[in-house]
């Protein structure tokens, strides 16, 4: 009898080991997620004069790669290095962008015109309404939420549960999970994850290290170049793509 109930007891064992293993196996805190963007540059420069004569029908989707570093703390986003020298790089933004949310703070370098400048707020704070569709997206059930940027934007995004950390492209974050897949409601800019590794990230790829130049604040730049560029129809294109939503 003794036996049998120890034999009994071993079995459950076994079975909580298990379950504990399986969830634990589900938990995923740290990483690297490889991201797609997808960008219609007819739909991007669609405010531009005569942007088909000088953006080829063939031309008019571009991709570009990005890698998200991360950790329970840090995330690191930024361009996939490459020695190919692109067509049309000047049309797309690559920002790099480094978030920390135990000190709720931002890093953005980010290419204007091909000068860099950096830019130093606290983390987006983005008013999400989660809905019951679902999608996947690289083996990861994925939940759709919606975000309504201002009247005539609306972002999407697909978020999985299985990577806890609040984190996603750009500046992306406040969901409970990750986000893989993002995109506006015009299909202008669209991301998904191609990749998704479970690894520990080096810690200096995830700081932005020493900074000898001046760091602004994101409304005292976007203030700096409304007063420059502003007056242009080309300078308030330039803003918009700069500072709308990412």
């Amino acid at each position: 009898m003794m036996k049998a109930i120890f034999k009994h007891k071993q079995i459950h064992g076994i079975l909580f080991c298990l379950l504990i293993s399986v969830s634990m196996l589900g938990q995923i805190t740290y990483g690297k997620i490889t991201y797609e963007r997808k960008t219609n540059l007819y739909k991007r420069f669609k405010d531009w004069p005569d942007v088909k004569e000088w953006i080829k029908e063939s031309d008019k989707s571009k991709v570009d790669i990005f890698e998200l570093y991360f950790n329970d703390t840090l995330t690191a986003f930024k361009p996939q290095e490459s020695d190919i020298k692109e067509q049309l790089d000047w049309a797309t933004v690559k920002n790099v962008v480094y978030q920390n949310t135990k000190e709720n703070k931002r890093i953005t370098f980010k290419k204007i015109w091909g000068e860099e400048f950096i830019m130093q707020d606290s983390l987006w704070k983005r008013r999400w309404k989660i809905t019951d569709s679902k999608r996947v997206i690289c083996g990861y059930t994925c939940r759709k939420a919606v975000w309504q940027a201002n009247d005539s934007t609306r972002i999407y995004a697909w978020y999985c549960n299985e990577i806890e950390n609040s984190i996603g492209p750009e500046s992306f974050s406040g969901l409970p999970g990750a986000i893989l897949g993002l995109a506006t409601e015009d299909g202008g800019v669209i991301y998904f994850a191609k990749s998704v590794e479970v690894i520990k990230p080096d810690p200096l790829k995830m700081l932005p290290g020493k900074i000898r130049q001046k760091i602004y604040a994101t409304s005292e730049l976007k203030a700096q170049l409304e007063k420059d560029f502003g007056k242009e129809k080309w300078g308030k294109v330039m803003i918009a793509n700069n500072f709308g939503v990412w």
